[in-house]
């Protein structure tokens, strides 16, 4: 080897390091960036000696897919988990205690008591008051659901317009990948970016990609519905102002496609939109048909009936705006549990839950006016417990007694919260094992870092004695020559 070709090959040596040293300083700086590919020199041979003629990042498209799919999962599911620990909350509040299930039960004990010394006042208005409370349970019941529905509705229209915003940066990130390959820059970076915004994506809709010539990517929803392609596609949503039973929800549009809602309590649904619709839409929606199916059969148990059998029965201790007709039997009368309300006749006069008579004197049952007549009150009190037909599309059977009616209405919003933090438990660990697993493959281990960064300063530091002695041996021959 001539002085010459070892001078160059030092000079492309040194060069090399300092280029690598380079590389490797970013990936330590970079560690702790989620978001962050290792990147490693590519080395090509040349003469003399070799050069550094790329950057090579690091990826695994197999668990990258599986990391995003895991990330989907686990934020539909804590979506729709924290949903329903709020609806709980608004709902039937603390360990149940404003629930219509425990008014229920009040008013059973205000019965029964009433029903032992009925010809106590006092009783006769604590009966009352408990009717009252159980009217409060379903009014207020019924406002929070509809308010939840509004909210959860804000919360949809606020994720569309980000989802919106992440496609526009995705279609600005994925511009610079392509013209970048074209003309062989280092895009490594805008990779980066583009990578996080799928995943950042994914917590909204679950997500599954086409890469193109040039690295193009084209982007999906796991249902085949076009994300992404060369431009972003409109998701679309209109949000509802204010919702009342009976109000249907807004579709979400993803390129004129609808997207649909999650099932179950370990739910089906994938990304937090799909989540909320669910909430909105079937959670919400079947929490108030339980709630006006006790409100009807509240004042179906409560019906004034004529003695005789000569009047047809009439809404009596409960009423609703049909009354004093009662709501048909077996059928759901949407937004009826906002509507039911204490009957005026029995504020007034308190013995007439005990009597009978609020429409007129043919619903008189006490006609001898004994102080001491509890067999009214004895009834009402068997009716609660009778099975009676309810709307199977209030999702609780059609054939149960208003008490276990109510009580199940609680069992199944539990039983939903209990699926659903089951769920999260489980797919949050997936989503952090297929991340730990995708770090492991493409992200930075700083004692590796550390190491190649060692070598790098022996290679340096080799490098630059080898042109010291080239240029010890270049000053003897110059001597020698003179």
């Amino acid at each position: 080897m001539s002085l010459t070709s070892a001078l160059s090959t030092a000079q492309s040596a040194l060069f090399n390091t300092s280029r690598q040293t380079s590389i490797v300083s970013r990936n330590v700086a970079e560690a702790s960036n989620p978001d962050y590919a290792r990147r490693s020199g590519i080395t090509t041979s040349t003469a003399p000696g070799a050069r550094i003629s790329g950057v090579q990042r690091a990826t695994d498209d197999v668990l990258f897919r599986h990391n995003l799919s895991a990330l989907s999962g686990w934020e539909g599911q804590s979506a729709l988990s924290r949903g329903l620990d709020t609806l709980k909350s608004r709902v039937n509040g603390v360990d149940n205690a404003t629930s219509p299930a425990s008014a229920l039960n009040k008013l059973q004990e205000a019965l029964q008591t009433y029903a032992a010394a009925p010809s106590n006042g006092t009783v006769a208005q604590s009966a009352l008051e408990a009717a009252h409370g159980i009217v409060r349970s379903l009014n207020n019941g019924t406002a929070a659901v509809q308010s939840f529905r509004a909210d959860v509705d804000r919360e949809i229209a606020i994720s569309v317009e980000e989802l919106n915003r992440l496609l526009a940066d995705f279609e600005a990130a994925n511009k610079e990948v392509t013209s970048g390959t074209r003309t062989g820059r280092d895009v490594s970076d805008a990779f980066d970016r583009r990578d996080a915004l799928l995943k950042k994506i994914s917590a909204y809709v679950p997500v599954s990609t086409i890469t193109r010539a040039d690295n193009d990517m084209v982007v999906l929803t796991a249902d085949g519905v076009t994300l992404f392609e060369t431009v972003a596609r409109p998701v679309t949503f209109t949000p509802n102002n204010t919702y009342t039973a009976g109000t249907a929800g807004n579709a979400i549009y993803i390129d004129g496609v609808p997207l649909a809602a999650g099932n179950g309590g370990n739910t089906t649904a994938s990304g937090s939109l799909a989540a909320n619709l669910q909430l909105r839409d079937e959670v919400a929606v079947g929490m108030q048909r339980q709630l006006d199916e006790i409100a009807r059969g509240l004042i179906s148990a409560f019906a004034e009936t004529d003695p005789g059998g000569a009047l047809a029965d009439a809404a009596g201790l409960f009423t609703w705006p049909g009354g004093p007709g009662l709501p048909a039997g077996g059928a759901l009368e949407d937004g009826l549990a906002g509507n039911i309300q204490l009957n005026a006749a029995f504020e007034a006069d308190p013995t007439l839950l005990r009597d009978g008579g609020a429409n007129g004197a043919g619903y008189v049952h006490n006609t001898e006016g004994g102080a001491s007549y509890a067999d009214l009150l004895n009834a009402y009190l068997a009716k609660l417990d009778e099975p009676a037909g309810f709307d199977p599309a209030a999702g609780l059977g059609a054939t149960l007694s208003l008490t276990a009616f109510s009580s199940q209405s609680i069992g199944w919003l539990e039983s939903l919260r209990k699926d659903a933090a089951s769920g999260v438990e489980a797919k949050e660990a997936l989503a952090t094992h297929t991340a730990t697993a995708l770090s492991n493959a493409t992200g930075v281990n700083i004692d590796e870092e550390m190491a190649l960064l060692l070598d790098l300063e022996h290679a340096y530091e080799a490098s630059a004695r080898l042109m010291s002695v080239v240029d010890e041996m270049l000053y003897t021959l110059m001597e020698i020559a003179r």
